[in-house]
């Protein structure tokens, strides 16, 4: 009796926070907004194989260099969202408005930094990772990598702005943003490729000019007042030291972590690179089909950071709890049915690509294989490591991105891709060791209860 007066008691608390209808208007918007993510990545990758294999093969080795930054930004900005949200949590708007502010600031200094460094660096880094490319894949790269490296700095304030924008839970404003800038890209990709004939920069081009687009966007509407969160023009353009320290106490671990998984991941390409062009091409447009199984699951790593965020300011662990078992479930039953659609839905898309038959045969095997993965680890991996972020213990799920990348996603892609001579596949089985370790070790964490005792504010 005293147990079922418990459960009762704890479920009725819950909903005090997050209702359904509120977690479906959070989340809802964030899968509109992925779905056209993953168009446009898909156009692109389907645009730029008009013009060629080493075109194709020079886009997706340079976007895996790209995702490297790219995740150094979006750890900053979930640094942000996660103090952003800790503070709207515990009804403390001043400071939520001041960090909101000082996220905006360094978020886009440190894009500014990011680009700098790539624009003198471009050439050595490819050489680095690729050297043994074909010259044609290597120049596609050279392109590529130019213009979009251009687009770092306006990245920087657009995560800035869409995590502030998650953290008031009006996501909404961030799908219509996105769709926007989508838009321009997928009209600007047409215009490059076949109209005007660019090649590799008909896709790059769009990319730097609708980041662009974006990030004055949703930065012009974050300075309206009467908001949830304000962004304040004088606080953008000042330095308050603790504001900073706490996004950086979260963003500092979390850049090391996915900046360290993300770099793990352009090693195991540059692996990849040593298998041929045509596994280079099939990972390359395996990576653009991978994400429609996970879209829901990409939504909620967004979403549960608000979530479990404010439980936290409040100071709601059960909540915390409850909401990050059912976003996690929520993930396991989309990422399910998606992969079956994925798998009826193959022949069709992979015949929008003009690629080799041995392409095509290769991207359909290593499609099947992730979204297994994907299905079975998927949430583990990425949800809970955010939920667990979001209360502040960053330095453990730091750890374990580390580790994991390094015995399993590298050692791993070594020993099955290089030693086993089991090639592209032994990188892929790789990278669902690299899940597996993730999952068991933040499992343990969730059940320990001891992410729970972490404050970011």
């Amino acid at each position: 009796m005293n147990n079922t007066l418990a459960v009762k008691k704890t479920n009725k608390t819950v909903g005090k926070m997050f209702s359904n209808k509120d977690l479906r208007n959070l989340i809802l918007p964030l899968v509109v907004e992925q779905i056209f993510v993953m168009l446009v990545g898909m156009i692109d990758t389907i645009m730029v194989s008009f013009a060629g294999e080493a075109a194709i093969s020079g886009v997706a080795l340079v976007d895996m260099i790209n995702n490297l930054f790219i995740t150094v930004l979006s750890a900053v900005a979930t640094g942000g969202a996660v103090i952003v949200s800790q503070y709207l949590g515990s009804k403390n708007q001043e400071k939520a408005d001041l960090s909101a502010s000082q996220l905006i600031m360094s978020s886009t200094l440190i894009g500014m930094g990011i680009a700098l460094f790539c624009l003198f660096f471009r050439s050595p880094m490819l050489r680095l990772f690729y050297g043994s490319v074909d010259p044609e894949v290597m120049q596609a790269c050279m392109t590529y990598f130019l213009f979009t490296l251009c687009s770092f700095p306006f990245l920087g304030l657009y995560n800035a702005s869409t995590a502030i924008y998650r953290s008031m839970q009006k996501t909404s404003i961030t799908m219509i943003v996105s769709i926007i800038m989508n838009v321009i890209n997928i009209i600007g990709n047409y215009i490059g490729v076949f109209v005007l004939d660019l090649g590799v920069a008909g896709v790059a081009i769009p990319t730097l000019v609708s980041r662009m687009i974006g990030a004055i966007i949703i930065f012009r509407l974050s300075l309206r007042n009467g908001q949830m969160v304000h962004v304040q023009l004088k606080n953008v353009f000042s330095w308050h030291f603790d504001t900073i320290r706490r996004i950086f106490k979260i963003a500092i671990p979390n850049g090391i972590e996915n900046g360290l998984f993300m770099l793990g991941k352009v090693l195991v390409t540059s692996i990849v690179a040593l298998f041929g062009t045509t596994q280079i091409a099939a990972n390359g447009v395996s990576n653009s089909l991978n994400t429609i199984a996970i879209i829901v699951v990409t939504s909620i790593n967004l979403a549960i950071v608000t979530v479990v965020g404010q439980s936290i300011g409040a100071q709601e662990n059960e909540q915390a709890k409850y909401y990050t078992k059912k976003l996690i479930k929520i993930s396991y039953i989309s990422t399910g049915l998606l992969s079956i659609v994925v798998w009826l839905a193959m022949p069709f898309l992979l015949n929008l690509y003009d690629m080799s038959l041995e392409t095509y045969n290769l991207t359909y095997h290593l499609i099947m294989l992730h979204n297994i993965f994907a299905f079975l680890l998927h949430p583990t991996s990425f949800n809970l490591a955010n939920a667990i972020r979001a209360a502040g213990d960053v330095r453990y799920t730091m750890w374990v991105g580390i580790l994991s990348m390094i015995v399993f996603r590298l050692g791993c892609a070594y020993l099955f891709g290089i030693v086993l001579n089991w090639q592209i596949y032994g990188v892929w089985l790789a990278m669902g060791a690299d899940w597996l370790g993730r999952s068991i070790a933040f499992g343990i964490r969730y059940r320990s209860g001891k992410w729970l005792h972490f404050r970011a504010i």
